[in-house]
């Protein structure tokens, strides 16, 4: 599922040609999923910027990653968008979207899930489908993971851009950045999420844990510092060619 919705979206929605924008991302998705043990994926994973407008990014089963163009405007740097990064590919290292599709978690949507699986179009049942892999804001369907959930992909997206030499403190940053955007309007990305404040205060304990595996990383490239991610986002971020429409149930 998580391969052909992937390859459904790239037919549906613009992708970037920008090359500082792909390079940023690229980047900083390289030397995340380094880090990501081989048994949760077999060969490379696939990374692609969809040129939306949306402030959002996903990990889907299958090795996938994407990253909206809009969603570079709220982060700062490599370090934020690793923790974005990560985040989205911890979803899919707990296996949370296995949980949401169990047919005890939504036995009330198993028939579509099966009709879908043998291949049936109907936009609905898509909808469904995709919110069930954390992608159906494109859809106007959103199916929220759990507490639980978000706070397994934050713990383990901290500890994942840490070993993967990124600053986990700015993980915390990111999510402050978020609230303050919320505040306004929240965005697809933190629409199924829960209390900035909860999680802000679940990351900032996490960090005697995952910062010493980014201190650890550091020391170790000291004198080979071309070993640490050196991701440069670009100073401007080119409009992108798909506006958000609003969609909702």
């Amino acid at each position: 599922m998580g391969v052909s919705s992937f390859n459904q979206m790239k037919k549906e929605i613009p992708i970037s040609t920008d090359i500082k924008a792909n390079a940023f991302v690229h980047c900083v998705a390289n030397a995340i999923t380094s880090n990501i043990p081989k048994s949760a994926h077999q060969g490379e994973w696939e990374v692609v910027v969809f040129d939306s407008a949306q402030i959002n990014a996903f990990a889907l089963p299958g090795g996938k990653i994407g990253v909206y163009t809009g969603i570079l405007n709220v982060t700062e740097n490599q370090h934020q968008l690793a923790a974005i990064i990560g985040h989205e590919v911890g979803h899919v290292l707990e296996h949370h979207s296995n949980e949401r599709l169990s047919a005890n978690k939504l036995s009330t949507i198993g028939l579509t899930v099966a009709t879908i699986a043998l291949g049936a179009s109907d936009i609905d049942d898509k909808g469904l489908w995709i919110a069930g892999l954390g992608i159906g804001v494109q859809y106007g369907v959103i199916m929220p993971y759990s507490r639980s959930h978000e706070s397994e992909a934050d713990i383990v997206g901290q500890n994942l851009m840490a070993r993967s030499g990124f600053n986990p403190k700015a993980s915390i940053k990111l999510w402050q950045n978020m609230s303050k955007l919320s505040k306004d309007a929240s965005p697809e990305f933190m629409s199924t999420h829960p209390s900035h404040k909860t999680r802000i205060e679940q990351l900032g304990k996490h960090l005697t844990i995952s910062l010493p595996y980014y201190l650890a990383k550091k020391n170790l490239t000291e004198k080979n510092k071309e070993n640490l991610p050196q991701c440069i986002k670009p100073e401007v971020i080119p409009q992108p060619k798909l506006q958000i429409k609003s969609k909702s149930k």
